[in-house]
């Protein structure tokens, strides 16, 4: 039974809420504080402190009870969880539990959910690669979904200025599909590599095999060291040497003085006021003492990523909005979009047998895009990237041998063939019956509504597909490898965690929920600048637009706060 506190408002009072704790909330947080807000950060998830909480962040699997796998029970609690590889023992308790917050599937939708200080910052791919020009016009040239209100000039500068503080390295290439940035030295390919980025720039002089652009230091930046190539980032880095929210924008929010911290708060509502035409604060559940408080300020920005702010708009319903907070028009919800990939290709080389490399290099390499562009025509829209990443195989391939003896033992403690895989990331277009809506017939622990997905790829996506193995397989065989084999497994949506699209912005009131500064139409001291915004999906990893956005819906909201306009 949840209990009301109905104390006076004043106590909980500040300029800004800033709700999650994430990617785009840290950066909420940081810019906020900085412009002299005084800001409270709401967070579901439980405390995590840097450094001290991240406590199996130097554990090898023989430190640990189970080797770093699952135990029964631990399953049991995930359901869904258990689909998704970033789920194991070092990290198990960084994770919200399935059966405390159930959702419901009409399709399948893996829906992966943190419940800590900093959410998926801490076990994020740290893919940091900015939208083009031709993503933000591709809607409007192509008469898919709504045009963007916005153009590559106007983000920019705010990668610009997130880049230079996160902290990216990589390698400008030129290319107008994945735009250049502010970027440290890019961490270096192995010789195998090397040689394989010269034969396929050969055989496709179109396409560029660069390194992966990724928030891993190369070079330290204040308190944070640079990587120190440990590969174990979705623990915790206690050197602070990938971008978090706790290495990153909490110190720097911290240092103000202007931000309060409260975890363990789940913000069930949003409170909107149909006289003032504005949102005055927030409902919040204590994890738990299940005790509701309310919170105010002159300002909301909704960074609970794009599921969980699509919940909290859908579930703030008022006599103003009985359908939910900005869903004049019905579509809050609609056009859920995520990236598409499992499809791809791998191979083996008997070359440089007297080669290895240093240490366990967090990031691999990437092909950018070269589908639909520059004079390719396909008979799908958009297209796609590729990932990818090379090492030799370890002692592992000798267990199916049971072997023994002396000879067994040199066999395997020698590194085997160098192998090379390929994996291609496509764009998923914008559909509205691609849905996700509450379900009163299931609460969870707190009492809520659960969340339903109705959404899939469709037939634009499945004929890219049938290009993201062939090219990879194609592009392997021109780079001199052997044995190479397509792939083309199941992919649903929610599996690659870039999840867009619920709350998306555009021109026109009718046909989106934001304004080009990602305000509430009709609720404009409200902002939401995670995934929830996204009017198309590229095919870039997205986090570091979501940065960007951040950073520049926060400079516009304190201009407009200092105008009277919110």
């Amino acid at each position: 039974m949840i209990n009301l506190n109905l104390k006076a408002k004043d106590a909980n009072t500040y300029d800004a809420i800033v709700i999650g704790s994430g990617i785009s909330g840290g950066w909420a947080a940081k810019e906020l504080c900085e412009k002299g807000l005084k800001v409270i950060m709401l967070e579901r998830g439980r405390q995590l402190e840097h450094v001290k909480d991240y406590t199996t962040a130097n554990k090898d699997p023989w430190d640990v009870t189970h080797r770093g796998r699952l135990t029964n029970d631990q399953k049991k609690e995930h359901p869904y969880l258990i689909r998704e590889r970033v789920y194991n023992e070092f990290n198990e308790s960084y994770w919200l539990k399935d059966t405390d917050s159930p959702y419901k599937e009409e399709k399948r939708f893996d829906w992966t959910r943190p419940d800590i200080v900093g959410g998926r910052s801490i076990m994020w791919g740290r893919g940091s690669l900015r939208m083009g020009e031709m993503d933000f016009e591709a809607n409007a040239k192509e008469g898919i979904g709504i045009d963007w209100p916005i153009r590559y000039k106007d983000l920019a500068p705010w990668y610009d200025h997130v880049e230079a503080f996160a902290g990216i390295s990589g390698q400008a290439e030129g290319l107008a599909q994945v735009p250049d940035g502010v970027f440290q030295p890019p961490m270096e390919m192995n010789c195998f590599e090397k040689e394989v980025k010269k034969r396929i720039e050969k055989a496709f002089p179109a396409r560029r095999m660069t390194m992966f652009r990724t928030a891993n230091l190369t070079q330290p930046i204040g308190d944070r060291g640079s990587c120190q190539y440990r590969d174990k980032c979705a623990r915790g880095c206690p050197f602070g040497a990938y971008f978090s929210t706790q290495s990153s924008t909490l110190p720097a929010a911290v240092k103000t003085g202007n931000l309060t911290l409260r975890p363990d708060s789940i913000v069930n509502a949003i409170i909107y006021d149909k006289d003032k035409g504005l949102a005055t604060g927030v409902k919040v559940i204590d994890k738990h003492s299940k005790q509701v408080t309310e919170y105010h300020a002159r300002i909301i920005f909704l960074n609970a990523s794009a599921l969980g702010s699509t919940f909290l708009l859908l579930n703030s319903v008022s006599e103003r909005f009985p359908n939910g907070l900005g869903n004049d028009n019905g579509i809050l919800g609609h056009y859920l979009m995520d990236h598409h990939f499992h499809a791809g290709a791998s191979g083996i080389s008997e070359e440089f047998q007297d080669k290895y490399y240093y240490g366990k290099r967090p990031a691999g390499f990437f092909i950018p895009r070269f589908r639909n562009i520059g004079g390719d025509k396909q008979p799908y829209l958009r297209g796609f990237q590729y990932t990818g990443y090379s090492s030799r195989t370890d002692w592992a391939r000798g267990i199916a041998e049971l072997g023994v003896g002396a000879a067994f033992k040199d066999y395997i403690s020698e590194p085997g063939p160098w192998q090379m895989g390929l994996m291609g990331f496509g764009e998923c277009l914008p559909y509205y019956e691609n849905q996700v809506s509450l379900d009163h017939s299931i609460q969870d622990a707190w009492g809520q509504p659960v969340l339903k997905f109705n959404c899939e790829f469709k037939e634009n996506e499945k004929l890219m597909r049938k290009h993201m193995d062939g090219d990879a397989a194609a592009m392997l065989e021109a780079a001199g490898l052997k044995n190479v084999t397509p792939f083309n497994r199941d992919s649903y949506p929610g599996m690659a965690i870039h999840e867009m699209g619920t709350a998306r912005m555009g021109k026109d009131p009718k046909t989106s929920i934001l304004n080009e500064w990602n305000q509430v139409h009709t609720a404009k001291n409200v902002f939401v600048t995670d995934g929830a915004c996204m009017t198309s999906s590229a095919c870039q990893n997205p986090s570091l637009t979501y940065m960007a956005l951040t950073a520049r819906a926060a400079d516009h909201a304190v201009k407009e706060l200092k105008k009277m306009n919110i």
